[in-house]
């Protein structure tokens, strides 16, 4: 064992020695092996891929109150740094079992508005300059707990390890809220026009009526400088940035907020099916080119794109797909992945119940803007909850449908816990994840 000194434990009591972390394994046979040096704490696989174990400290807690947790972490040689290699927090009473949570879960689903407290599994927040990557999360701690036990995890890795320091779990004011204005526009551009400039100006004083209710995201739909133009969309196809870009990045400037527009895009000979983030600046945030391509447009010789980009905005992560995405998991959840809270979704028509799943599946929001008949059973112009709901569907043609989320607010499900913040760490490997074999 090499020398061991003091982790300052950083709390609204009595420092913590160094001392009282202890070794847990599921069974002996797994255990990884642990070590402490320098002010850290470290965990090594034991050469075999089923190590699990972590370093444990049990700390008391005031019922009923906000925390904040925060640590460091530096995986070597780990494959899946993100499952392997976590932080859970478990809230228990005084007979050391877990208490009633104190977030309301959906009793339209469940009969019920409690829950039993379930494990905190704060998130990969950041890289420091010295590339540690923080974790972090605030939580309200149950008003029968009064202890937290603190978990640092190495597990499922063969030949990595992982260490930890600059642990910290203290009492704060009050929960950070981040408040959203999200905003879907519902419109048919019924009748027949000649240009992609009369096309964009029907969208206008749309969005004018968005910004009038203080939307932050304003999404529009699918090749909205096609519809009721042609059906050749290579015809229409422009260059980002271009026309459509500079026409709403004017509006998005004007009114303070975000737009998503979807139009053709050309790129030398290609042409794809896109949808374009603006900002409140005016200038292009970033592009998302559609990787799943119905035979319509295969035919039309549109190509598929082949990245999931995830962009930062002032409120938030905004990733961006386009109607036949909606139909297969891949693609949110490579955006999800990514980082994405909301999801913009420019869809000419679909299934909703695949909206529906993205979202749960994924623990994010969805913004859908569709050409879709409201009196169908079809898909609907609406911002959907991560729990799969719609919070508010569009009932009129030529109107603007918004609501207000709080990015900060959990999703709370009985018997799993806060699942979005579980996804990460429990959801299987994506092949991107999984390291390239030479050929």
């Amino acid at each position: 064992m090499r020398k061991t000194m003091a982790l300052i434990f950083f709390l609204s009591f009595p420092l913590l020695a160094f001392a009282e972390w202890t070794r847990f394994a599921p069974r002996d046979e797994i255990a990884p092996l642990f070590e402490q040096e320098d002010g850290k704490l470290i965990l090594r696989s034991a050469d075999h891929s089923g190590t699990n174990g972590h370093w444990r400290k049990t700390v008391s807690i005031a019922g009923g109150t906000p925390y904040r947790f925060e640590a460091l972490r530096k995986a070597v040689d780990v494959e899946f740094p993100r499952r392997s290699c976590l932080v859970r927090i478990e809230w228990k009473g005084t007979d050391g079992k877990s208490v009633t949570s104190p977030e309301k879960v959906n009793p339209a689903y469940f009969g019920t508005t409690e829950t039993r407290a379930r494990p905190e599994f704060p998130s990969d927040s950041g890289l420091t300059p010295d590339n540690w990557t923080t974790l972090s999360g605030e939580y309200l701690s149950p008003k029968d707990a009064v202890t937290a036990e603190i978990q640092l995890h190495l597990r499922w890795t063969k030949n990595g390890s992982v260490i930890w320091k600059d642990v910290s779990f203290s009492p704060i004011e009050k929960l950070a809220t981040r408040n959203v204005v999200l905003a879907a526009v519902h419109h048919n551009l019924p009748g027949k026009r000649k240009t992609a400039a009369e096309n964009r100006a029907l969208f206008a004083p749309l969005i004018a009526k968005a910004a009038e209710k203080k939307a932050d995201l304003i999404v529009l739909p699918e090749l909205l400088t096609c519809k009721g133009v042609t059906h050749n969309y290579a015809d229409l196809a422009e260059a980002v940035p271009g026309p459509t870009t500079d026409y709403f990045g004017k509006l998005a400037r004007k009114f303070d907020c975000y737009i998503v527009a979807g139009f053709p895009e050309r790129d030398d000979r290609e042409v794809f099916n896109v949808a374009v983030l603006l900002g409140p600046d005016g200038n292009i945030v970033g592009k998302y080119r559609k990787t799943t391509l119905p035979r319509e447009e295969i035919q039309q010789g549109i190509s598929p794109g082949t990245e999931y980009p995830v962009f930062e905005t002032r409120f938030g992560k905004v990733g961006m797909m386009i109607c036949y995405d909606a139909f297969f998991p891949e693609v949110a959840r490579e955006l999800a992945a990514r980082g994405a809270e909301i999801i913009a979704l420019p869809i000419w028509g679909g299934n909703p119940r695949l909206a529906a799943a993205r979202c749960a599946e994924n623990g994010v929001y969805l913004v859908s803007s569709t050409y879709t008949d409201h009196h169908s059973n079809w898909m609907k112009t609406a911002i959907w909850n991560r729990e799969g709901d719609s919070i508010v569907e569009a009932t009129e043609w030529g109107t603007v449908v918004t609501a207000t989320v709080d990015l900060n607010q959990r999703t709370y499900w009985p018997g799993l816990g806060d699942f979005q913040s579980r996804i990460a760490r429990e959801a299987p490997v994506r092949l991107a994840e999984q390291p390239q074999i030479p050929k």
